[in-house]
């Protein structure tokens, strides 16, 4: 079982940034992915952006390129979403997920992910 905790949501200008926190315990995860997922009123959660926990390439969605950036700091369990230049439009639920398969296909899809946080909501004023 692994327990997934975000947080860092808040109300920021557009403009502004954020930065979202996912502490993760449990049974060993160092070899899933872990993903960061988006879910705004009336529309389908979707993918932000994943790495595998024990390092190397990392995966965005292309709204969020060049202004989100996924890491994480082993030595907490936490990963990170450095949320720059945020727009109006990024505005939702941010879950954090962790998916226990190898396939990278499956990376970018939300119902692949076995573990889930509880959300934490980000709000961008215009």
């Amino acid at each position: 079982q692994v327990q997934l905790v975000e947080s860092g949501g808040g109300l920021v200008q557009a403009g502004g940034s954020l930065r979202l926190s996912c502490a993760a315990s449990g049974r060993t995860f160092s070899s899933y992915f872990m993903g960061w997922f988006r879910q705004a009123p009336g529309k389908e959660r979707e993918f932000v952006a994943a790495m595998r926990w024990s390092g190397g390439s990392t995966y965005t969605a292309d709204s969020v390129t060049g202004r989100f950036t996924i890491s994480r700091d082993n030595a907490k369990n936490t990963m990170y979403l450095q949320m720059n230049s945020l727009k109006p439009e990024d505005t939702a639920v941010y879950y954090c997920a962790a998916y226990t398969g190898s396939n990278i296909s499956y990376v970018t899809l939300p119902y692949h992910y076995d573990y889930w946080g509880q959300g934490t909501q980000v709000t961008v004023s215009s």
